[in-house]
C-alpha cells in the first residue's frame, strides 16, 4: 500500500491482472423526458442484472442528483414484498466519501442515501458497505473495502453521474483533470479544498438533508475525498451513467458532449494525457455503457 499525501492525490493501484486500454467506444445517448423516467430506467437496468445473473449482485450507489429518482423508486418499492428477492442479492458499495468524518453526520453520503432509500431497502439487502471515514487510519479501511468488493468478484453495475469542469472537461466519482490517475488505480484519497466543501455543503442542504451546525463544522474540518478509480470504473460489467440536471449545472451542456465527440488518441501515453486532461471519457473505453439524459443536457 502506498503512504498517504496530504499534498499530492494518493492513488491506490489495483491488485491481480492489471489493465490495458482496449479499443474505445462511442457513447449513444438515451433521452428520456425526465427524471421520474431515468429512475425508472437505471431499475429496469438493475432488474436486466439481476434476470441475467444467479446469485448476489454488486453495485455501486451513485450520490447527488443523478441517482435521486432511482433511490426513491427503490426506497418505496422497498416498503413492499414486491422485489424482496432483488433486494436480498444486493451487494451495495459507495463511491466516494468525504473523511475524516464521523458515519452519522447528516453531511455524508451515507446519511442522504438513507434517507432516500429508506430503513426497510436497508434491512432487506445482502449487504451495504461504504467508505470508512470515522477512522485514524484511512488506507487501512480503503484496504478492507476494496478487498470485500474483489472478493465479492468486483462491481456488476457502476451507476456512474458526470460531473463539468473548467475548459469543457469533466469529473467521474471524484475523478478530476489533473488528477494524475492511472488505468490500474482503483481507488484515491484527495486531499480536499475549500471549494469543494462548500459545494458539497450546499448542494446537500439545497437536496433537503438535516445538517446541524456541528454536522456542518465537521464537514468543514474534512480533509480527504475517498473516491473509486478509473480501474474500478472499467473493471465494472456495466455502467449505468445518468446526467440529468443541466438546468441547475448548465455546463453539463459542453461537456457532456465533449465526451461524446473527442476523438480519442491510440497511443498509451496520449490516451492518459486525454484522461487526465478529460476524466469524463474513461467511460469511452468501457465496453458496456448505457447513458441516460434529459433533452436539455443535448441542447446548445
Amino acid at each position: 500500500m502506498p503512504s498517504i499525501s496530504t499534498d499530492t492525490n494518493t492513488w491506490i493501484p489495483k491488485k491481480g491482472q492489471p489493465l490495458s486500454f482496449s479499443q474505445s467506444h462511442d457513447i449513444n445517448p438515451v433521452i428520456l423526458p425526465d427524471e421520474h423516467s431515468v429512475g425508472l430506467a437505471m431499475f429496469n437496468q438493475l432488474q436486466e442484472v439481476a434476470n441475467n445473473k444467479q446469485g448476489d449482485i454488486n453495485i455501486a450507489l451513485l450520490g447527488g442528483r443523478g441517482a435521486q429518482a432511482l433511490h426513491k423508486h427503490l426506497g418505496e418499492l422497498a416498503k413492499g414484498s414486491s422485489i424482496d428477492a432483488l433486494l436480498a442479492r444486493l451487494n451495495v458499495f459507495t463511491q466516494d466519501a468525504l473523511a475524516p468524518m464521523h458515519m452519522d453526520n447528516g453531511l455524508s453520503f451515507v446519511r442522504d442515501f438513507e434517507r432516500l432509500l429508506g430503513d426497510d431497502f436497508f434491512k432487506k439487502i445482502k449487504s451495504f458497505t461504504p467508505m470508512q471515514t470515522q477512522t485514524d487510519d484511512i488506507l487501512h479501511e480503503m484496504d478492507k473495502y476494496l478487498d470485500k468488493m474483489n472478493a465479492l468478484g468486483g462491481l456488476d453495475v457502476f451507476f456512474l453521474g458526470h460531473g463539468p469542469e473548467a475548459q469543457g472537461a469533466s469529473h467521474l466519482a471524484y475523478i478530476k483533470p489533473g488528477s494524475g490517475a492511472d488505468i490500474n488505480d482503483i481507488a484515491g484519497i484527495i486531499p480536499i479544498s475549500n471549494t469543494i466543501l462548500e459545494h458539497h455543503i450546499s448542494k446537500f442542504k439545497a437536496g433537503g438533508s438535516s445538517v446541524s451546525a456541528e454536522d456542518e463544522a465537521e464537514c468543514r474540518s474534512a480533509k480527504y475525498i475517498l473516491t473509486l478509480g478509473p480501474a474500478a470504473i472499467l473493471s465494472a460489467k456495466k455502467i449505468v451513467q445518468s446526467v440529468v440536471d443541466a438546468d441547475s449545472a448548465p455546463a453539463k451542456k459542453i461537456t457532456y458532449k465533449n465526451v461524446l465527440n473527442t476523438t480519442l488518441a491510440t497511443e498509451h501515453d496520449a490516451i492518459l494525457a486525454q484522461l487526465d486532461k478529460n476524466p469524463g471519457l474513461w467511460v469511452r473505453f468501457h465496453p458496456n455503457v448505457v447513458s441516460y439524459v434529459l433533452p436539455n443536457v443535448l441542447q446548445d
